[in-house]
């Protein structure tokens, strides 16, 4: 239950990658032989199987080594870009962005950049208000997940993406809008001319590829100022040799997760409700977390009084139930997930933060089984809190 983390590569991705890792199809996408030829053959169909999920055009698509270097090279792309052209200094993003976002922002704030952090709701809501009123004369980029990686709410892209380009009317000037898009795919649409984004991050292994690959959309004349330096790959926009299998296998893995969207985000949200009811009917001092409506299909995010998510996560480690106190990605020094604290939580409340995220292969059974568990591993792990502070 912490598919949010990673999800399992698929077999159909598996296949697609194995003859680049093997004898004839190990080429160099730049070699000019026929190997190499085969292999940038590779690369292109991965790229319009990309593009035709995203609605964009397959030149478009910059293949990166994952979503934080997809989300380091947006944000800094076009910071870069816009700063030496003079068109801005200035960062909009939100209290609530995955660390990849935030620590790139805090990055280019020792750079001198001036980043605007904005507040959320109780619900882990940014409001289009609030975007169009920290957007001035030196903004230079705007970024704003699509849907959280914590707590599964899911972010008004489309009337964000709306007052980006009113707000740059008036203003006579061109504002980038980037999105971390990294836990939509197979859950929400990503069509990048719905939403009006002009950059959008992903990650392979989110939705069945491989880890160690992803992907970039960047607008056509968006400015950006490529971020590693080497050989002319990618357009000249991110250089270095490709990982052919890998992006082999995440072409496959993007086609299909978004043929069975639909069928998917129906079978488990219904499987999300479920576990979400059985929580909140069998435990007490529990609170849910992220918009009740706006949220993931399956995400499922509970802070539980008294009980620390660190000593959850182990215990229900123990009991084969894999979850997550917050992300993947923040786990090497636990502390109380950030985005929580946004939510207005205190330090204790965030501390219980619990998330348990479903996958394709997620059963009923799996959840009757997580719910036969967590009551009694919240019960143990508060009498245990109780008993040491009397001690």
């Amino acid at each position: 239950m912490d598919h949010a983390a990673t999800a399992p590569l698929r077999p159909e991705a598996l296949e697609a990658m194995l003859p680049f890792l093997q004898s004839g199809g190990f080429g160099n996408a730049s070699s000019a032989h026929r190997f190499g030829q085969r292999a940038q053959e590779a690369l292109e169909q991965a790229r319009e199987q990309v593009a035709a999920v995203l609605n964009c055009r397959p030149s478009e698509i910059v293949f990166t080594s994952g979503g934080t270097e997809s989300v380091n090279a947006a944000i800094k792309g076009v910071a870069m870009a816009q700063r030496l052209s003079g068109a801005g200094n200035r960062i909009v993003t939100s209290t609530v962005e995955h660390d990849a976002v935030i620590h790139t922002c805090q990055y280019l704030e020792k750079l001198g950049f001036e980043i605007a952090y904005l507040p959320v709701d109780r619900y882990g809501l940014i409001s289009p208000e609030a975007v169009a009123e920290a957007i001035d004369a030196n903004t230079a980029l705007v970024s704003i997940m699509l849907a959280n990686n914590e707590v599964g709410t899911i972010e008004p892209v489309e009337e964000i993406a709306a007052v980006i380009r009113g707000k740059g009317r008036s203003l006579r000037k061109r504002i980038p809008f980037h999105t971390d898009a990294v836990q939509a795919p197979g859950l929400l649409g990503i069509d990048v001319e719905n939403m009006g984004v002009d950059l959008l991050s992903l990650s392979a292994h989110k939705f069945g590829g491989p880890k160690g690959v992803g992907g970039l959309y960047v607008k056509r004349a968006t400015p950006f100022l490529a971020q590693q330096s080497g050989g002319g790959q990618e357009r000249q926009r991110r250089a270095g040799t490709e990982n052919v299998a890998g992006i082999a296998g995440m072409g496959v893995a993007i086609s299909l997760a978004e043929s069975e969207r639909e069928s998917y985000v129906r079978e488990v949200s219904l499987l999300r409700d479920k576990l979400m009811a059985g929580i909140e009917l069998a435990i007490n001092g529990v609170e849910l977390m992220g918009h009740p409506e706006h949220r993931l299909a399956n995400n499922v995010h509970f802070a539980f009084d008294k009980v620390k998510g660190d000593e959850l996560v182990a215990a229900l480690d123990a009991h084969d139930v894999a979850a997550s106190a917050g992300s993947a990605c923040g786990t090497a020094v636990w502390e109380p997930s950030h985005v929580l604290l946004a939510m207005g939580l205190s330090l204790a409340q965030a501390a219980g933060g619990l998330r348990l995220t479903l996958g394709a292969e997620s059963t009923s059974d799996d959840v009757d089984y997580a719910l036969s568990v967590l009551p009694a591993v919240i019960e143990g792990l508060r009498e245990s809190t109780t008993a040491n502070a009397h001690s």
